[in-house]
């Protein structure tokens, strides 16, 4: 079929084939994996699973992940609907959370709660490998703990959910962004430190020099990064208690055996964390080596309008994780392929084929039908591609002594059993 024009996916998004790509990571049943080991691992640390919409408000993204950040400034799909509000695509998971959790008034029901997320989030930046403009990301987000052993959970959630897909070559690195003391003492030296450097700074920077000076820290501009090099650290101005909550989650990760490195540089790209934050690196990934992050976010549900709860979570882009898993392993999902296909020759015997297909379907038992074709080679070759176990072969002849031939397409070994005995057959399969 011939079409007037090329129509293509819009730039930055992709499309996930049951086969007939030649990119491993974009094969439908990696994805259906890898997305139940995340439903599985979530929910046996005593997770639910949140679902909210792909748009919101504009403005609740402006609070929430920050004015100063570069997914505002920089990286929103932002546009009027017809009433003339302003709405974005959702670049992230949490502040969707937080504004759930208020509008659907849940902390009326506990001051806990624990989420889990699996979707699609949006931001318009240049795709490159493992960054998308339209990706997917599993995210966890613990609501109403103020504990550091929260914090340690949160990163042992997501170390399990990588060991257990097979992920290899992972580094935590972690750092505290402190409390708001700790914070304006450190702002006040790193605005000390920066003033001599100010023209020299990137433009970006230069204005987070006034609105988020912290926010200097996530450059990735290269004269910037040379500055901060030397930059004085927020461990050296944290609070007794910023200290300590810290202390406790480095004991924790020690007590765990988790392997880490403490990063001061590491400050995240949202500006409500605070405290621990932390970023899991794979050395896969060249400079894009990051696979998974997150931190906390107490006083975030507050500035919604909520209640005053601490939280903590994390997210990690499924692209990025299945381009790793796809270059560290050969071993990978395959789609589970029917039990049985059926290929009917004749009229009659389709519609015999289509019953004994439905039946066993209602069993829960996998099978195909060949209803293209009345050609038997054909039927067969269209048998081995679906990698079928078995093909039954039903016929005129078949049909009057109620019986089917079975073969097995591996061994190409054929035997005849009765029609009523096929099911029984099977489940012994």
């Amino acid at each position: 079929m011939m079409f007037s024009m090329k129509i293509q996916a819009p730039k930055g998004t992709f499309d996930i084939l049951p086969y007939g790509t030649e990119a491993p990571w974009l094969l439908s049943a990696l994805w259906q994996h890898v997305e139940k080991v995340a439903r599985d691992v979530a929910t046996q640390y005593g997770y639910q699973e949140i679902r909210t919409p792909l748009y919101e408000s504009t403005e609740l993204f402006n609070r929430g992940v920050g004015e100063t950040s570069d997914i505002v400034t920089k990286e929103m799909f932002t546009f009027q609907d017809k009433g003339g509000r302003s709405i974005s695509l959702r670049p992230e998971g949490t502040a969707s959370v937080m504004r759930s959790v208020i509008e659907n008034h849940l902390f009326d029901r506990g001051p806990v709660h624990k989420f889990f997320y699996i979707g699609p989030m949006f931001r318009y930046e240049r795709p490159q490998s493992g960054r998308y403009r339209q990706h997917h990301q599993f995210g966890t987000e613990a609501i109403g703990i103020a504990a550091p052993q929260q914090d340690v959970e949160t990163i042992d959630l997501l170390l399990e959910f990588y060991r257990r897909i097979g992920l290899k070559s992972l580094k935590v690195l972690i750092n505290t962004v402190g409390d708001a003391a700790s914070r304006a003492s450190f702002r006040a030296a790193l605005l000390q430190f920066l003033t001599p450097h100010l023209e020299e700074l990137s433009s970006d920077s230069k204005l987070r020099f006034e609105k988020n000076p912290l926010r200097i820290l996530d450059s990735k501009d290269p004269k910037d990064k040379e500055i901060i090099a030397s930059a004085p650290s927020i461990l050296d101005h944290l609070s007794p208690e910023a200290k300590e909550h810290f202390s406790s989650v480095c004991h924790s990760l020690d007590t765990l055996q988790i392997p880490y490195e403490v990063d001061p540089r590491i400050v995240r790209g949202l500006d409500y964390y605070n405290k621990t934050v932390f970023e899991i690196v794979s050395t896969d990934l060249g400079s894009q080596g990051t696979v998974g992050a997150g931190g906390r976010y107490d006083g975030l549900l507050k500035t919604f309008g909520g209640p005053d709860l601490p939280s903590i979570g994390f997210g990690t882009g499924l692209e990025r994780v299945l381009q790793v898993l796809t270059a560290q392993t050969k071993t990978l999902p395959q789609h589970t392929p029917p039990l049985l296909y059926f290929i009917p020759l004749g009229e009659e015997a389709r519609t015999e084929c289509l019953r004994q297909a439905t039946a066993c379907r209602h069993a829960e038992i996998a099978v195909d039908i060949e209803l293209s074709t009345q050609k038997l080679q054909t039927a067969l070759q269209n048998a081995t591609k679906t990698n079928a176990r078995f093909a039954a072969i039903l016929g005129s002849d078949e049909l009057a002594k109620q019986e089917v031939q079975l073969k097995e397409l591996i061994s190409r070994k054929t035997e005849t059993i009765p029609l009523n005995q096929l099911l029984s057959f099977l489940k012994t399969k």
